[in-house]
C-alpha cells in the first residue's frame, strides 16, 4: 500500500493542486489519480478558514465516495461544520464563518447539494485510520498507543483535538500535553492539528499540519518511502499561528 497522507488543508484549493502535481498525480474524470496506484488521504481539516471549502469538499466527496480512490477522516473543524449542517447551533467563529459564508453564497440547490455531499463524507468516515498493510496509524490530533482499537468519547476527543488539559493560553488556545513525547509504538501515526514550521517527528509520530491557511506549506508525508513533501503556501504569513512549545 502506498499512501500519500496530506495535512490540514482548510480550504486551499491551489495549493492542494501544486502538492498533488509535485506528488505525480494527473486529473482525471475531475479528480485526482496516480498511475502508480498510490492513495492520497485526508487527514481532516478540508475546510474553514482558507479560500475555496465549498471546492475542496466537492473534490474529497469525489474522490473518497464516489470514486474510492482516496481516503478521509474528519477533524475538528469537520465536527463542527458536520454540527452546523445538521442544525445544530454552532458559534461561527475560528474559521467555520469564512465556510458558512461561501456556502450561504450557494443556491438553495447547490446548498442542499453541498449540505447532503458533506454529511454522507462525514458519517462514512472512520474516527481514525488503522492501515496494516502500511503500518501506520491516521488520527487527527494523534493517539496514544492504548486507544488504538477504541472510539469512544474519550478518544474521539483525543483524536479531534489533541491531549487537551481544559486549561487555556492567555490567547485562548487549549493548553495540551505534548502525547507524541509518551507514544513508544512501532507503528507510525501520522497527525495534524496543530501547526508547525516544519514537519515534527518524534519517535514514530509525525505531525504534519504545517500550516498552509497562515502562509508557510502544505505538507504529505509519504509511506513506505517515509518521505516529506511540501509546497509553499499562497496565504499571508500569519507567525502568531505557530507555537514551538511542547503545548
Amino acid at each position: 500500500m502506498k499512501l500519500d497522507i496530506i495535512g490540514d488543508v482548510h480550504g486551499c484549493m491551489n495549493e492542494l493542486h501544486h502538492l498533488f502535481i509535485t506528488l505525480g498525480y494527473h486529473k482525471k474524470h475531475g479528480i485526482y489519480v496516480h498511475s502508480d496506484s498510490r492513495i492520497p488521504v485526508f487527514l481532516g481539516d478540508i475546510t474553514d478558514r482558507g479560500p475555496d471549502s465549498i471546492e475542496l469538499i466537492k473534490l474529497v466527496y469525489e474522490m473518497v465516495i464516489v470514486h474510492r480512490q482516496a481516503k478521509y477522516i474528519p477533524g475538528n473543524h469537520c465536527n463542527k461544520l458536520y454540527r452546523y449542517f445538521l442544525g445544530n447551533n454552532v458559534q461561527q467563529r475560528h474559521g467555520l464563518e469564512t465556510t458558512v459564508a461561501e456556502y450561504k453564497a450557494l443556491s438553495p440547490s447547490e446548498q442542499t447539494e453541498i449540505r447532503k455531499k458533506f454529511i454522507k463524507l462525514y458519517e462514512d468516515a472512520p474516527l481514525y485510520l488503522v492501515l496494516p498493510k502500511a503500518d501506520c496509524i491516521v488520527a487527527h490530533a494523534g493517539i496514544k498507543e492504548s486507544y488504538i482499537g477504541r472510539t469512544d468519547k474519550e478518544v474521539k476527543t483525543f483524536v479531534l483535538y489533541g491531549d487537551i488539559t481544559g486549561k487555556f493560553h492567555q490567547d485562548g488556545r487549549p493548553v495540551r500535553r505534548d502525547w507524541a513525547q509518551h507514544y513508544n509504538g512501532k507503528r507510525w501515526v501520522v497527525y495534524g492539528h496543530t501547526p508547525v514550521k516544519e514537519p515534527r517527528i518524534v519517535g514514530k509520530t509525525i505531525n504534519i499540519d504545517t500550516g498552509c491557511v497562515f502562509g508557510n506549506a502544505l505538507t504529505a508525508f509519504r509511506l513506505p518511502e517515509e518521505q516529506v513533501v511540501s509546497v509553499p503556501s499562497e496565504q499571508p504569513l500569519q507567525e502568531e499561528k505557530f507555537h514551538y512549545s511542547s503545548e
